[in-house]
């Protein structure tokens, strides 16, 4: 094991972070050392008999600044460039950190200090984000047990530890699972139908194995193009399964730990005074409570169904000429696809060659210098955790460094599936200025294959600029309190940034930026524009109706008790989801196994994927101002900059939003931009 001295690069909060130094040997002796020197601080605050801000709260919001930067750092590594060793190390060191953390609402000395401090005149007489700062650290003491008796307060610091375990265990075998399987075809008239770009990747992927074929995976892209072009049902039915029931047997099976997490979440939210945890999740969101949030999912669903119905006809319609046989989960997007060709000419392929990954990330780095004001170029030299990982630096008008970001766009064995943006560093802005901010966004897309360059899907350009997002809610965040500063906001609040940038990916002002063929440089014709735009909202109600459908799941599990000893909880979330499927779910569908969004955390995003359906009503009316005074206003995007993304947590998001708007949102906007109205 690593000794904790200074020759450990996890024990100096460093902006440029050594990932070419940082070995599991190093993680439990730098977290050791650094819990112990938090366990300090804290303990000297609480037995301070003198408050003012700068003695309690300011050192209160500094606490676990180093703690979050070991472990971010720790977490990010483990998350992308896994090893036996550094998770044994994570999951080693989580448990303490977890305690720590969770103990710190619960230290009766903290919570004097904080009490009484709020009742000195200069606690009173606060404004603005500090006056915010305060407010909001009282209640989450309270929710967090801050008035429970002795023995409350241990059940909780206990139910979050084993809450911490558990969910890392879930991510863990989501992962093992999905790289558990892999399908290779030798034959190769079965690969009727895939694009040569999937045909391309399978050859190379089978080739990085030393083995002969066609290799197939669960992880994306190569999921998506078998269940949406390959012409063998066969194999598109085995693919969907493994997808489908992944971490649901055997070593890999996630069912008891998804019960265990449902039943402490509910004991959890029970200790602090909540009816349920949805109470408990909404309680300090947008929301509110649990059931204005599960109120908001049933009036879009309400919305949607007769929209989804006439979808799900028009496809039953189309493939019963052409499928022998009753329609099934494996062959939605299948003939989907060849649906949307058939009534709009339209083939998301014919696309790929103008989205090289470089540029479309170079393309929205000159939108985000238009709409924000801020210049991004790269920096060479930096260590990274890997070969393909990028370093970039972004500075506003006047050259300030305000932040460094790191991407990883492509798929790994030892990289968790999805795409997502992580704070590695919160700047804060203070008297002598801001201290920047560092942050990555990950993804999962379509690898260089055969000597050309990543060329991406329409889709996948997507998902990066819903990443860049949110790192732009960080990086631009000008907030002196950390806590709330950058996208520590209201869960239901945090898509908005995300969702609202991949609105630029429709634009054509902004594709012929980027979109740019990668062999001649011409930009995408008119014609295909055309399709692409008109085909935008096919089967737009199939794809809101599934994520409602994910919202309910969300819900049945945590609007409530907790199940009934012997409750089949996969059962009964496939119950749920079939009323949002176009088709009827197999016995064994058991997605909610490897739902990572919600398990894969102690809290993330459980009681709270009705998230983005809220966020994406903010989105959808928040881009109309853009539309009505020009996708590359200038005056709109500052003061998007300016009303949003400058202010983290400083406000109430609904305040935000007005001071941006000039108004309340209208949910009209989401029903209109996706096609669903009228009759």
């Amino acid at each position: 094991m690593a000794p904790a001295g200074t020759d450990n690069p996890l024990l100096s909060m460093l902006f440029r972070i050594p990932f070419d130094r940082i070995e599991a040997a190093h993680v439990e002796p730098a977290i050791a050392g650094i819990l112990d020197e938090a366990r300090r601080r804290r303990d000297r605050l609480a037995a301070a008999s003198e408050w003012s801000y700068d003695s309690t709260l300011a050192p209160l919001d500094a606490l676990t600044d180093r703690l979050d930067y070991a472990m971010a750092v720790v977490k990010h590594l483990e998350g992308v460039a896994t090893t036996p060793a550094l998770r044994a190390a994570y999951n080693a060191v989580q448990p303490a950190a977890t305690e720590f953390y969770s103990s710190l609402p619960l230290d009766e000395g903290l919570w004097r200090a904080i009490r009484g401090y709020a009742a000195t005149p200069e606690a009173g007489a606060l404004t603005g984000v500090r006056r915010r700062f305060l407010a909001r650290t009282i209640d989450s003491f309270r929710r967090h047990g801050a008035d429970l008796d002795a023995a409350g307060k241990a059940r909780l610091a206990a139910i979050e530890v084993e809450l911490a375990q558990l969910t890392t265990r879930f991510a863990e075998n989501v992962l093992d699972a999905t790289n558990a399987f892999d399908l290779v075809v030798t034959d190769e008239t079965q690969l009727a139908g895939l694009p040569p770009s999937a045909v391309a990747a399978a050859r190379q992927c089978a080739a990085e194995k030393g083995r002969a074929g066609w290799r197939f995976t669960l992880q994306e892209p190569s999921y998506t193009a078998v269940m949406t072009h390959l012409d063998d049902a066969g194999i598109r039915e085995q693919v969907w399964r493994a997808y489908a029931t992944r971490a649901s047997a055997g070593k890999f099976d996630n069912r008891s730990i998804l019960r265990r997490v449902v039943e402490l979440r509910y004991e959890k939210a029970a200790l602090v005074g909540f009816g349920s945890f949805a109470d408990f999740a909404t309680a300090d969101r947008m929301a509110g409570t649990g059931q204005k949030a599960a109120a908001f999912l049933e009036d879009l669903k309400s919305r949607t169904e007769r929209f989804f119905r006439r979808e799900t006809a028009e496809l039953e319609a189309f493939a019963r000429g052409r499928c022998e046989r009753r329609l099934q989960p494996w062959d939605v997007a299948y003939w989907a696809e060849k649906l949307r060709k058939s009534l709009h000419d339209f083939d998301e392929e014919e696309l790929r060659p103008y989205f090289p990954l470089e540029r479309v990330v170079e393309g929205m780095f000159e939108i985000a210098r238009r709409l924000f004001g801020v210049r991004i170029t790269r920096e060479t030299g930096v260590p990274v955790w890997d070969a393909q990982t990028r370093c970039y630096a972004m500075r506003d008008e006047e050259g300030t460094h305000i932040g460094s970001f790191y991407t990883d766009w492509h798929p790994r064995e030892s990289k968790r599936g999805g795409a997502w943006m992580d704070a590695l560093i919160t700047g804060v802005e203070r008297p002598g200025g801001l201290e920047p901010h560092a942050g990555v966004m990950c993804a999962n897309l379509t690898p260089p294959v055969d000597g050309k360059p990543a060329l991406l899907t329409h889709r996948e350009v997507e998902t990066v600029f819903h990443e860049f997002g949110h790192l732009l809610h960080q990086c631009l965040s000008r907030v002196e309190t950390r806590s709330l500063a950058g996208t520590n906001v209201a869960w239901d609040f945090v898509e908005l940034p995300s969702q609202i940038m991949e609105n630029w990916c429709w634009e054509r002002e902004a594709l012929d930026l980027f979109a740019l063929h990668y062999e001649t440089g011409a930009a995408i014709p008119e014609d295909l524009y055309a399709k692409m735009r008109r085909a935008r909202t096919f089967r737009s109600a199939s794809a809101q109706m599934r994520q409602l459908g994910l919202g309910f799941v969300d819900f049945a599990l945590h609007a409530g008790r907790p199940p009934a000893a012997g409750a089949d909880l996969v059962a009964e979330c496939r119950r749920v989801m079939q009323d949002f499927s176009p088709v009827a779910l197999p016995p064994d569908h058991s997605m909610v196994t490897a739902f990572s969004h919600l398990f894969a955390d102690p809290v993330g995003y459980a009681a709270g994927y009705y998230s983005y359906k809220w966020a994406e009503v903010l989105d959808a009316d928040a881009f109309s101002l853009f539309r009505a005074n020009g996708a590359f206003d200038r005056d709109t995007g500052r003061r998007f900059r300016d009303t949003i993304l400058a202010q983290g947590d400083s406000a109430e998001p609904a305040d935000l939003f007005r001071a941006f708007m000039g108004r309340d949102p209208d949910p009209g906007a989401l029903m209109e931009r996706l096609g669903l109205t009228g009759e």
